[in-house]
C-alpha cells in the first residue's frame, strides 16, 4: 500500500514540470503576441496602385492609392483594389502570426494557438 502511495506522489512530480512547462508556454506566447502586435505587413494590389500597411493587430495604419487609379468614372476597380488589398494585409498578419506561434508551441496543433 505505502508503494503505491509513492507512486502517486511521484506522479505529482511530473504534474510539477507539466504545469511549469505549461506555464512557460503561456508566457512565451504571450510574449509572441506582444511582438507580433508591434510587427507590420504591407500589401498591394493593382501592380502597387493600392498599398495597405497593417500591424499584427489587423489594425490598418496607412492605405496609399496612387493617383492614376482615381477615375470619378471608375469608382468600382478603385473599391476592389482596395479591398484586394487589405484583405492580403491582413491574411499576410494571419500567416505571420501563425509562422510565430508555431514557434513557442512546435507545431503541437493547439486549438487557437496555430
Amino acid at each position: 500500500m505505502a508503494k503505491n502511495i509513492m507512486g502517486a506522489l511521484g506522479g505529482l512530480g511530473n504534474m510539477g514540470n507539466l504545469v511549469k512547462q505549461a506555464q512557460k508556454m503561456q508566457k512565451d506566447l504571450e510574449e509572441v503576441q506582444a511582438r507580433v502586435a508591434e510587427m507590420t505587413v504591407e500589401a498591394s494590389s493593382g501592380g502597387g496602385a493600392v498599398k495597405v500597411v497593417s500591424t499584427g493587430k489587423k489594425e490598418i495604419k496607412e492605405i496609399v492609392i496612387s493617383p492614376d487609379v482615381v477615375d470619378p468614372d471608375d469608382v468600382e476597380m478603385l473599391q476592389d483594389l482596395v479591398v484586394t488589398a487589405v484583405n492580403e494585409a491582413l491574411r499576410q498578419v494571419e500567416q505571420l502570426t501563425q509562422a510565430e506561434m508555431s514557434k513557442v508551441t512546435g507545431g503541437m496543433g493547439l486549438p487557437g494557438l496555430q
